[in-house]
């Protein structure tokens, strides 16, 4: 005889949405840098947006907490989606190397400028926004609409002392608290 149980399903389907907003809730603990995060700046040409940067300077958070000799790698996937690598060393320069992976999915009608990242399973809950770039993609300020995550990325692992400089200040006129920033250290 099979006992029939449907208020299991509601109960599993009410745990489910708990558990993804128990992760947003998580996402936007913690200390925001901008009250007031600005839209991106302008569109991204993928193709030219993919390929490896390097993390020149971020907000901390606890998913990159002692790592140094930061990269995410970026790749277009047979699917559509953008396959995401982010890589670094735990402890230090000399610390054993770890990564996670994942896959982004574009927003609709962001002018490929936002992105919804996915590391866990097939929730896409990460914001990953393009907030400005250069033009000829030499740095890019990655941000999301919470204000408590900020990277800045750059194709070499350490930019002269001027881009340096000229990064920081365009981090400030985004409106983004700078003394937050911690500078990653590279080989």
């Amino acid at each position: 005889m099979t006992i029939k149980r449907p208020w299991i399903y509601g109960a599993a389907a009410l745990l489910a949405v708990g558990g993804i907003g128990a992760i947003a809730a998580c996402a936007t603990q913690g200390k925001s840098g901008n009250a007031s995060v600005p839209q991106p700046a302008k569109g991204v040409d993928l193709d030219r947006y993919l390929g490896r940067w390097y993390e020149f300077a971020r907000y901390e958070n606890r998913f990159e907490r002692d790592c140094e000799a930061v990269t995410a790698d970026y790749a277009t996937r047979d699917d559509g989606l953008i396959s995401v690598v982010n890589a670094c060393r735990a402890g230090g320069l000399t610390g054993p190397y770890k990564s996670a992976e994942g896959r982004a999915k574009i927003v609709p009608e962001s002018g490929n400028a936002k992105l919804k990242v996915s590391f866990f399973g097939p929730f896409y809950v990460g914001d990953y926004w393009v907030l400005d770039h250069a033009d000829d993609y030499t740095w890019s300020i990655v941000g999301e609409p919470s204000g408590r995550y900020l990277w800045i990325l750059t194709r070499d692992a350490k930019p002269a002392a001027a881009a340096r400089t000229a990064l920081v200040e365009r981090v400030r006129a985004l409106g983004y608290d700078v003394t937050m920033l911690r500078e990653t250290q590279h080989e």
